[in-house]
C-alpha cells in the first residue's frame, strides 16, 4: 500500500510536469532503449551477440539499462512511460528497508521506516528523475542488508546461502553503477576481513569474492579502457571544472551533511532527533525504562541479541558511505542518495522511541494520532517542495522538430546535428524523441571547435539551430550557426517557438547542393597512415571524433568492411585492406580480431615495427600480457624502437615478471616521449 500510494503520487506528478528529459536523463533513457533493442524487446533492433550487447555500456555497467529496457518493452519508450521502470526500483528499495527494519525492530518498525523512505524529499525526487540514482540506492541497500545478515554471529549469520546471496547482491549493485563501491567498499572489506579470519567462513568469503568477479569481469574486461577514461572525466575532471572542494578538506567532509535537512525534510529530522535524545535520556534512567510496560513490538533490539545486521552494522555502513562519498572529488546532491535510506532507518528509531513513550504515557490512540500527524507533516513538506518544481508547460519544441524530421526520413538511419546545448534542447533528448517507436534518428553535437566547421558544412544533412543567443555559450558554436544560415547549401524547413523569444530552427541540406563526400576513402587513407606509427595516429585522432558526430550510426564502417573483404579475397596481402580492417576492429573494441590483422601485417611488412607494436597493445587491451610481452620482445630483436621497450616492460610486469619492474618507469617515459614527438611532427607535416 505504501508503494502504491507513492507510485500514484509519482504518476500524477509526471502527468502534471511537462519538462523534457535533460542531458543525463535523456542519456539514460537512450541507454535503456539501446539495451531493450539489443535484447530484441523494443522495435528497431535485435540480438547481435554478447559483444554487441557489452558495446552499449562502455563507461557504466549495463544492469540498470537491461532492466529498464525490459520494462519499457511493456510500458512504452516515451519518457513518462519509461519512468515505470523507476517504480520497480522503488518497490525493491521499500522492500529492503521494510525487511531490514523488521529485523531491527519488528514488522511495525519496518513499515514505519518504509513510509519515511517514501516521504523523504530527496528520495521522492529520484522516483521521477530518470537517472541511475534510484536503482543504485535500491541495490546498494540490498547488498548492505544481505551482507550484514551474513556478517552476523552464528547461528544467525555465517551460512553458505547468506554468503552467496550477499555476493549476488553486491555484484548487482556494482553492475548498476561502479560508484556503488563508494558505499560498499568499506563494509565489504570489513566483512571479508572478518570472514577470512574465521576458519568456518574463509571458504565462504573466497567463494563470494569469486562470484562477484565472475559477474563483473566480463563487462570490465570488455570496457576497461573506456571505463577508466570515463571515470577520470566524470569524477576528477568534472570535480575540478565545477570547483568542488578538495577531497581531504573540511569543506568536502561537510559538503553532504549540510544538505540533509532539505534531503530528508525538517519534520523527519526533528522528530528523529527528539526521539534520539529521549533514547539517550532513557539509557541514563534504566530503572524507569525497566518499569515501563513491555510491548512485543516496543522497540528495536540492541546488538546484545547477536544481530550482526543490527544498529552497529547500520551505523557503520552509514558512516562509511558518507566518508568515502565525501572523499570523491566530484560532488552532487544526488551522489549521496545511497546513504539516505540508512539515515532514514536511524531516524526511524527516534520516531519509534517517541511513539512508544507516547503510548506508554497517554495510550495507544494518542500514539496513533502523533504518528499520523508526523507522517502528514513529513508528506506535506515533500509535496510542497515537489509542487514547487513542477513545470506545467513544455519549454522545448524538440518533439515537434523531430517529428518534422521523421515525416521526411521515415525509418532511415539519420543523424541530426544539434548546435544548442541546454537542458531543454540537446543531442541526447533529440535522440530520445528520434528513436520513439523504433525510430532511427540520432542527435549529435559538433562544431565546438573551429576546425570542425568546414567538415560540417561539407557533409551535414540535418541541423537544429536556434535564433537569438543560439542556445549555447560557445562562441564557436554560435559562429557555426551563423555560417549555416549564410551558406547556400542549406535551407530552413521549419521553426518552432522556444523560450526567451528564441526559435528552434530545422535546417536541411538542399537537394541541389553538392553531395556530401563519404568518409570511406578518407578512413582507408587514415588507416594506411598507421603504418607510419605515431606520426599517423594524430591524423586518426583528429578525424574520427568529428566524423562519428556526423555519422552517428557509423554507416561507413559496414561499407569499408565490405570493400576490404572484397580486396582481400582477390589479394590476401592487400595492405590497404588489412590496415582498414585492423583500425575498424580497434574502433569497434574487438582486440582479438584486431590482433589477427596486425599479425598478418607483421608477415606482409616485416621491416615495419608498428604492426608488432599495435599487436602488443591490443593484446594488452585483451588482458593477454604474456603474449603481448612475447610479441614485443620478438619485434625488439629486429627493430631499435623505444616504444617496443616500453611495451616489453609494461606487459612483462602485468604478466607477473617483476624483474622488469625497476626499469619500467624509464622505459615507459622514453616511449611516451618518442610517441609525443612523432605525433607532433606528423601534425606539423599535416598543416
Amino acid at each position: 500500500m505504501i508503494w502504491l500510494a507513492g507510485t500514484f503520487a509519482d504518476r500524477l506528478w509526471l502527468q502534471l510536469d511537462q519538462r523534457l528529459p535533460a542531458w543525463d536523463q535523456a542519456e539514460y533513457i537512450n541507454s535503456a532503449v539501446d539495451h531493450g533493442r539489443a535484447l530484441g524487446l523494443l522495435a528497431g533492433g535485435g540480438w547481435q551477440g554478447w559483444s554487441a550487447l557489452l558495446d552499449l555500456s562502455p563507461k557504466i555497467p549495463p544492469l540498470a539499462s537491461l532492466v529498464n529496457g525490459s520494462v519499457m518493452a511493456f510500458s512504452g519508450d516515451s519518457p513518462d512511460q519509461a519512468s515505470w521502470a523507476l517504480a520497480i526500483w522503488q518497490l525493491l528499495l521499500l522492500a529492503v528497508v521494510a525487511c531490514w527494519g523488521r529485523q531491527l525492530g519488528g514488522p511495525r518498525f519496518g513499515l514505519l521506516a518504509a513510509a519515511l523512505v517514501c516521504l523523504a524529499p530527496a528520495l521522492a525526487a529520484l522516483r521521477v528523475d530518470f537517472t541511475l540514482d534510484l536503482p543504485l540506492t535500491a541495490t546498494a541497500m540490498l547488498a548492505l542488508w544481505r551482507l550484514g545478515c551474513w556478517y552476523a554471529p552464528a547461528p544467525r549469520g555465517g551460512r553458505w546461502s547468506q554468503a552467496l546471496v550477499a555476493a549476488a547482491a553486491v555484484a548487482t549493485a556494482v553492475m548498476v553503477k561502479q560508484s556503488a563501491l563508494l558505499v560498499l567498499l568499506l563494509p565489504c572489506l570489513w566483512a571479508a576481513g572478518t570472514g577470512l579470519g574465521q576458519p568456518q567462513r574463509r571458504l565462504q568469503t573466497l567463494a563470494a569474492l569469486a562470484l562477484v568477479l565472475t559477474v563483473a569481469l566480463p563487462w570490465l574486461k570488455h570496457n576497461w579502457i573506456t571505463t577508466l577514461g570515463g571515470t577520470n572525466r566524470a569524477v576528477i575532471e568534472s570535480g575540478a571544472a565545477e570547483g568542488d572542494p578538495s577531497p581531504l578538506s573540511l569543506a568536502s567532509l561537510f559538503w553532504y551533511p549540510r544538505l540533509f535537512p532539505a534531503q530528508l525534510g525538517a519534520p523527519m529530522l526533528a522528530v528523529g532527533a527528539a526521539g534520539g535524545a529521549l533514547a539517550l535520556w532513557q539509557r541514563r534512567r534504566p530503572a524507569d525504562a525497566a518499569a515501563e510496560p513491555p510491548d512485543q513490538d516496543s522497540g528495536p533490539p540492541t546488538e546484545s541479541g547477536g544481530t550482526g545486521s543490527g544498529w552497529g552494522w547500520l551505523l557503520g555502513c552509514a558512516l562509511a558511505g558518507w566518508l568515502v562519498t565525501s572523499l570523491s572529488p566530484n560532488k552532487d546532491p544526488r551522489y549521496i542518495a545511497p546513504v539516505l535510506p540508512l539515515l532514514v532507518l536511524l531516524l526511524a528509531r527516534g520516531w519509534w522511541v517517541l511513539l512508544q513513550a507516547a503510548r506508554a504515557r497517554f495510550g495507544p490512540w494518542l500514539g496513533a494520532v502523533l504518528l499520523g500527524v508526523g507522517l502528514l507533516g513529513t508528506g506535506a513538506t515533500t509535496a510542497s517542495e515537489r509542487v514547487g518544481e513542477l513545470e506545467r508547460r513544455a519549454e522545448s519544441p524538440v518533439p515537434e522538430a523531430i517529428e518534422a524530421v521523421r515525416q521526411r526520413v521515415g525509418t532511415a538511419p539519420t543523424t541530426v546535428l544539434v548546435i544548442p546545448s541546454t537542458a531543454e534542447v540537446n543531442q541526447h533528448n533529440v535522440s530520445t524523441f528520434g528513436r520513439l517507436g523504433g525510430g532511427q534518428i540520432l542527435g549529435r553535437e559538433s562544431g565546438k571547435q573551429k576546425r570542425e566547421h568546414d567538415l560540417v558544412l561539407q557533409q551535414a544533412q540535418w541541423l537544429l539551430l536556434a535564433s537569438g543567443d543560439q542556445g549555447t555559450k560557445r562562441k564557436e558554436s554560435r559562429q557555426l550557426s551563423r555560417s549555416v544560415r549564410s551558406d547556400g547549401r542549406f535551407e530552413r524547413v521549419g521553426s518552432w517557438p522556444w523560450t526567451k523569444g528564441r526559435q528552434l530552427e530545422l535546417w536541411q541540406r538542399r537537394a541541389a547542393a553538392p553531395a556530401a563526400v563519404p568518409f570511406d576513402r578518407r578512413f582507408i587513407t587514415l588507416a594506411r597512415g598507421l603504418e607510419q606509427g605515431p606520426a599517423g595516429l594524430g591524423a586518426v585522432f583528429d578525424a574520427i571524433g568529428p566524423e562519428h558526430q556526423l555519422d552517428g550510426h557509423f554507416l561507413y564502417q559496414a561499407r569499408v568492411r565490405r570493400w576490404a573483404e572484397a580486396r582481400l579475397s582477390a589479394n590476401p596481402n592487400d595492405r590497404e585492406a588489412l590496415w582498414a580492417l585492423a583500425l575498424l576492429d580497434v574502433l569497434l573494441n574487438r582486440p582479438a580480431a584486431a590482433e589477427g590483422w596486425f599479425k598478418q601485417l607483421e608477415a606482409v611488412d616485416p621491416a615495419n615495427p608498428w604492426p608488432s607494436a599495435y599487436r602488443s597493445v591490443v593484446l594488452l587491451a585483451d588482458w593477454r600480457p604474456w603474449q603481448a610481452a612475447a610479441v614485443a620482445e620478438a619485434a625488439r630483436l629486429r627493430h631499435d624502437e623505444p616504444v617496443l621497450d616500453g611495451l616489453i616492460h609494461v606487459a612483462g610486469v602485468l604478466g607477473g615478471d617483476l624483474r622488469r619492474l625497476p626499469g619500467t618507469r624509464a622505459a615507459v617515459e622514453a616511449a611516451i616521449a618518442s610517441v609525443e614527438a612523432r605525433i607532433e611532427a606528423g601534425a606539423k607535416e599535416g598543416r
